[in-house]
């Protein structure tokens, strides 16, 4: 019989975990710089944690059941673990909290017969107890600044407002709401074309289908639909904020009204990250500001603005492999120790412990014994390994360069 992984597992080898660690690594320096501390959370959850912001469709859950009856499930996503983590461990925090992660969330793949993958690793950011212009920004700019030490080229970010989007849904009768929304969600023209609707409204709709491209039209298209006072201070920060990223130089923003997330949560700006790699479109990463989800998880129902964003690792790495920016082979040793004889095992052990003492990384293999020298310089070559010492039973080393 030979044994393989559950359905939509994965193992990773380790040039899988070195290319892996490549993308981590820079992403955490990243977060580092912006003053992000990291959060480790639960892999399960009750199932009533995950499903009180709508964070996900209960279906895409796997669910687990403990001893005691519990409805648990592996977290889909981090977010709702954040929030409940830091409103029930971390009630007496000062604000603004600046929170990262890295780390595997699990989803059921109904979609797709021939891709049952249901393991995925993400990283990204919270930034809990801030809102307005200069929060939205510092995480739009961190996603870029993100990308950029990746070396990530053709992207662009697509921009939307979770609060505008409902605020111009909500003219529609209640019992079409839905379908209107869904139809724009997937730029549906027939179904508004076809949908009982009279001609202001179908015009409205139409105009929301178009809410997509250069901020400057988008914006100006938006304001000519009879903004109340309260939709109307929305779209005005909307602009401020693309102002402010337009300001910080070249950056590729799309902006989309017509953006609806299938998360719920989500109240003010809602993003996705594309690679336009090879001339298709993919989504490596989304957020949003999320100012009422924290409330859901607070004793008092207290509400915390938050904003945030995940990064697929997953997609990243496609990427980043296919434009051979990832590291081809695992890292090699700097060291091969080999005592020459028995009685020179453990000065070997200790002369490879003092080269393992170095305030930088060394990495040091033992030779574990079984094999002539030739077998022993041979394995060197094969792994790159730059040195060999050759302990005697008095400890003294003979250095020998791996050509």
């Amino acid at each position: 019989m030979v044994y393989q992984p559950a359905t939509g597992a994965r193992d990773l080898l380790p040039l899988d975990v070195a290319q892996k660690h490549w993308i981590e690594d820079r992403l955490q320096q990243v977060f580092h710089r912006w003053g992000y501390h990291r959060i480790i959370t639960s892999t399960l959850e009750r199932m009533d944690t995950l499903m009180a912001g709508e964070a996900i469709q209960r279906h895409r859950v796997i669910e687990l059941q403990n001893g005691q009856n519990e409805e648990l499930g592996l977290r889909p996503e981090l977010t709702a673990s954040i929030a409940r983590t830091v409103v029930t461990r971390m009630a007496d925090t000062t604000y603004p909290q600046r929170l990262y992660y890295n780390a595997n969330v699990f989803r059921r793949n109904w979609e797709s017969p021939h891709n049952r993958q249901q393991e995925f690793y993400q990283a990204g950011v919270e930034l809990l107890g801030s809102g307005g212009l200069l929060a939205n920004g510092e995480v739009l700019l961190l996603v870029a600044n993100c990308l950029a030490a990746l070396g990530l080229q053709g992207w662009h970010l697509i921009l939307g407002e979770a609060g505008i989007t409902r605020s111009l849904l909500d003219a529609f009768p209640a019992n079409i709401r839905g379908q209107v929304r869904s139809a724009i969600a997937n730029l549906d023209r027939v179904t508004i074309d076809t949908l009982p609707l009279g001609d202001e409204l179908r015009d409205r709709a139409r105009i929301m289908l178009d809410l997509r491209g250069n901020s400057a039209d988008v914006l100006q298209k938006v304001s000519s639909l009879n903004l109340d006072a309260e939709l109307q201070k929305a779209v005005n920060n909307l602009k401020s904020l693309v102002e402010l990223l337009e300001s910080e130089g070249n950056f590729p923003l799309i902006l989309d009204l017509s953006l609806i997330q299938t998360i719920d949560y989500y109240t003010g700006i809602v993003f996705e990250v594309v690679s336009d790699t090879d001339g298709q479109a993919q989504v490596l990463g989304r957020g949003g500001r999320y100012d009422q989800l924290l409330g859901l998880y607070h004793p008092q129902g207290k509400n915390i603005p938050g904003i945030g964003f995940e990064l697929d690792i997953d997609d990243l790495y496609r990427i980043l492999s296919s434009n051979q920016q990832l590291p081809l082979d695992t890292p090699a040793s700097n060291w091969l120790v080999v005592p020459e004889t028995s009685s020179a095992n453990a000065a070997a052990f200790g002369y490879a412990q003092k080269l393992r003492d170095s305030t930088e990384l060394v990495r040091v293999e033992m030779e574990l014994g079984g094999r002539d020298t030739e077998i022993v310089r041979q394995y060197a070559r094969d792994r790159s390994i730059a040195q060999i010492a050759w302990i005697r039973s008095d400890g003294s080393p003979t250095i020998e360069a791996v050509h």
